[in-house]
């Protein structure tokens, strides 16, 4: 038996392979990947040295624990699928000497799903009421060791199972236990979403210093270092964002002039707005 099987075999799942084996929580043999691209698969075995299938039920049948990492939009599928693992084999003459299958219970299987707005619901409704799932809300930072994850477990899944799962996304930055289901969509838009809004924002500072003459290669650098230095800035200081921001705009300065057209141009609520539009499609995907 394989220790982590995964469904899935994107960048996401690459990074969480990638980790915890540069971690040495997983040594190669330990995992299993399926992926429905041959070339992908190919290259996940090359890179990691681990097994690779096309089959997403050998998964299941193989892996002690499974990652699910397929689209919103392909759970469904998947799900249908998987739960014929635990089906109960068809009634039929057995072959002369041979021994039928051991059933699979979902019980014996953990899923843990990185699939975005996917309710712990839907996977119950799929697989049954007593499945072990935990769902995950992840993000990309992940892929540079540097992620942020947030975990919610279903009433079939231990504390155990909980644990586990923890240690699995701590092995590429961060990752938090929440007792609410509900927040998972507030930390979508927030950390899930957020690289792209922070991508954004460093390239919207680019654009801005070269239309005010500075070469376009020292624009972006100096954009990602100040992003950079701002954050390990603040995450050791002791000190809130409003105080940080204070020591920086001296009165009458370059910086409360910037601050004020902010201000004026209703950076918070559009931010504001653009987190609710996120939550928003959370949700929707969920019950989609």
């Amino acid at each position: 038996m394989k220790k982590l099987g995964f469904i899935g075999g994107g960048n996401m799942a690459e990074a969480l392979m990638r980790g915890l084996v540069a971690g040495k929580i997983f040594k190669p043999a330990d995992l299993i990947a399926s992926d429905v691209d041959a070339k992908r698969r190919q290259m996940i075995k090359r890179k990691l040295k681990i097994e690779i299938t096309a089959d997403n039920r050998a998964v299941v049948r193989e892996s002690r624990a499974i990652l699910l990492a397929v689209k919103p939009q392909q759970i469904d599928e998947v799900l249908s699928d998987l739960a014929t693992v635990f089906a109960p084999p068809a009634p039929g003459p057995a072959s002369r000497g041979a021994k039928p299958p051991r059933p699979i219970a979902v019980k014996d299987r953990l899923f843990i799903s990185i699939a975005a707005g996917i309710t712990l619901a839907r996977f119950t409704a799929a697989l049954g009421a007593k499945a072990r799932v935990v769902r995950v809300m992840p993000n990309a930072p992940a892929m540079v060791g540097q992620g942020m994850a947030a975990l919610v477990r279903a009433p079939g899944a231990s504390k155990a199972d909980l644990a586990f799962a923890t240690r699995l996304f701590s092995a590429v930055g961060d990752a938090v236990a929440l007792d609410d289901e509900g927040l998972l969509d507030a930390v979508t838009a927030l950390s899930g979403s957020g690289p792209a809004y922070v991508y954004l924002f460093v390239k919207a500072l680019a654009d801005a210093g070269v239309a005010e003459g500075l070469p376009a290669a020292l624009a972006i650098r100096m954009a990602l270092k100040t992003v950079r230095g701002a954050e390990e800035n603040m995450r050791r200081s002791t000190m809130d964002a409003a105080e940080l921001i204070r020591i920086v705009a001296s009165p009458g300065g370059t910086t409360e002039a910037a601050l004020r057209s902010f201000g004026e141009s209703g950076f918070d609520a559009i931010v504001g707005r653009a987190l609710q539009a996120a939550a928003q499609r959370s949700r929707e995907l969920g019950r989609s």
